[in-house]
């Protein structure tokens, strides 16, 4: 059995199935780690862990399998609304942390940060699992437990490198009181496992929250931009923001030699190409559909113009729904509800992206005898169109993945090539607009 464990896990490794979502790595008792955080970022199996422990590994292992409706169904037992795109839903709405310091320092409208904190001051949790900069080595993520108003605002923010929240299975298990838990859908699919199994590491997580989520970047992308300015050396880096400033933000970066590099938020994506996780393209939760409280940017002309933050939220679980409706009735939240339909269509490229991209993708992997993922569902009948448009996106996302490409698109200052994205970017939304809007709401 064990030796049948270690050879799934190993393929799920080597086959572009792993997230990072570093259950592995925290279950296994120092014989699982990441050694390469600025490289590949994959767990090395250093030693083999027993038959019983490698077992356990790989059924936490969301890149395998994570069964959507058997889980959907036995965590919302108040039977709450469900669209296939959204996941399960009590409320839907567009708001921001009353809080203008909380509303600022958050990636749109400070929702998760809001609610870390009001549920921490309400003594409903003594802790909170996030993400910040790592202290040691800014230019990384670290997970770790706040257990203050400040400690919650250090890491507020989208990190749009690889993070591996669920290393720190160990501390959550020996933590001393309630904690609420924020991760991304890969991340949580693991947790949600954790929890059907009954495992220790889990038991203190009373809440669940997290951010909608398009793709992650490998740490390539930093480094890439540095050489872009000149920069060769990422140790130099002092602090590292994504969303650095007023909505939607700025990639900044701070060095020790006091230089301050800045690109607007909307121009760094051109990054996102050449330095995109594979994995990325195979998960197929934009909402992160398994959490008490989701929340993301509200993507719309009129939230975007004002230069404010503004959140979606969707309140899923009866637990998540009434927090949100303290947090209204108190002022803590300014909330106005939207139906799904509108949700969906303000966010159509990232469903568009994760529910249909996906599932075609996959279609292609399996066609090439790849392993896929399973997510006890798929979607069908695409038209022709959208499986076109998939080649093409594929075919771009191999080739500016290559080192050539990378090589000659840092020898083009970032702030060219970001306004030629973005330009791009528009040019190919207008484009695949009826592709992508024929039947989003199903």
């Amino acid at each position: 059995m064990s030796a049948k464990s270690i050879d799934s896990l190993r393929k799920i490794i080597s086959h572009n199935l792993c997230n990072r979502c570093g259950s592995c790595v925290g279950l296994s008792g120092g014989s699982i780690a990441f050694r390469d955080k600025t490289g590949a970022y994959l767990p090395e199996i250093l030693n083999e862990p027993n038959e019983e422990l490698a077992a356990q590994i790989l059924e936490a292992c969301p890149g395998k399998d994570f069964n959507f409706k058997s889980y959907r169904e036995s965590i919302y037992t108040n039977n709450p609304s469900f669209h296939v795109y959204t996941g399960p839903f009590e409320r839907i709405g567009i708001g921001y942390a009353t809080d203008e310091s909380i509303r600022r320092t958050g990636a749109s409208g400070g929702i998760l940060s809001a609610i870390l904190i009001w549920l921490l001051e309400n003594k409903k949790i003594e802790g909170a699992v996030v993400t910040r900069m790592s202290e040691t080595e800014p230019w990384l993520t670290e997970p770790f437990i706040a257990k203050t108003r400040e400690e919650i605002l250090e890491a507020s923010q989208s990190k749009y490198i690889i993070t591996s929240v669920n290393e720190i299975l160990p501390e959550m298990q020996s933590f001393n009181g309630k904690l609420a838990y924020v991760g991304l859908p890969g991340q949580i699919q693991s947790i949600r496992k954790l929890q059907a199994m009954k495992h220790p590491s889990v038991q203190n997580i009373a809440y669940i929250f997290g951010p909608f989520y398009g793709n992650t970047l490998h740490f390539s992308s930093v480094n890439s931009f540095l050489k872009s300015y000149g920069e060769k050396d990422h140790t130099q880096i002092k602090k590292l923001y994504f969303r650095y400033g007023e909505w939607p933000g700025n990639m900044r970066v701070e060095l020790k030699s006091g230089r301050v590099i800045e690109l607007p938020k909307f121009h760094a994506n051109y990054l996102i190409p050449f330095h995109i996780l594979k994995n990325s393209l195979l998960c197929s939760d934009l909402s992160n559909e398994f959490t008490d409280i989701s929340g993301g940017d509200a993507w719309a002309p009129q939230y975007e113009e004002r230069g404010k933050g503004f959140s979606m939220i969707i309140a899923r679980s009866a637990a998540g729904t009434e927090i949100l409706n303290q947090m209204i009735a108190d002022g803590s939240v300014f909330m106005q509800d939207i139906d799904v339909d509108e949700a969906i269509t303000m966010h159509s490229h990232g469903y568009d992206l994760k529910k249909r991209g996906t599932f075609i993708r996959i279609r292609f992997r399996k066609m090439l005898r790849l392993p896929i993922p399973d997510y006890g569902y798929k979607i069908e009948g695409f038209s022709f169109s959208r499986y076109l448009m998939e080649l093409v996106l594929l075919s771009l996302f191999i080739l500016l993945g290559t080192r050539p490409a990378r090589f000659i698109v840092e020898l083009i200052p970032p702030s060219t090539i970001g306004k030629l994205f973005e330009k791009t970017r528009k040019a190919w939304k207008k484009s695949t607009y009826k592709i992508k809007r024929n039947q989003l709401t199903l």
